[in-house]
């Protein structure tokens, strides 16, 4: 017989604080509104960066904007790919979830890679995959 309960208590969704980089980014944005004549280096290079307490992985110290956006880039691909498997194996609400998902990264590669390009970056020649 089918059991019409789930077995075991709801998994509890994690605690994010999704509003971490809001004062930097403010920052960004208001220094590019005082200088419009501002592009992407008169950024300053990145400050060593830990990603969350338990993970071993840092971002490094001095890594100029336009090297940054190539490698995010890169991760956005990464992540379009990942997701557009898993869109094959979803069904029902979770395949609309991870299809907003894909486009909300595609959304976000396509501005960066428009940054790369409009700085004299080929960001198809950036992709090892391509």
């Amino acid at each position: 017989m089918k059991n019409p309960t789930p077995a075991g208590p709801k998994p509890k969704r994690t605690q994010r604080d999704d509003h971490q980089h809001d004062d930097a980014t403010r920052q960004i944005l208001k220094r590019l509104q005082q200088n419009p004549r501002a592009n992407v280096d008169t950024l300053k290079p990145t400050q060593a960066h830990e990603i969350s307490p338990q993970s071993p992985f840092t971002v490094q110290a001095d890594v100029r904007a336009l090297e940054a956006l190539q490698h995010v880039s890169i991760m956005l691909k990464s992540a379009e790919e990942v997701s557009d498997e898993i869109t094959e194996l979803a069904s029902g609400v979770e395949r609309g979830l991870v299809w907003s998902l894909v486009h909300s990264v595609e959304m976000a590669r396509s501005l960066v890679d428009a940054l790369l390009k409009g700085n004299g970056i080929d960001p198809e020649k950036t992709h090892p995959t391509l």
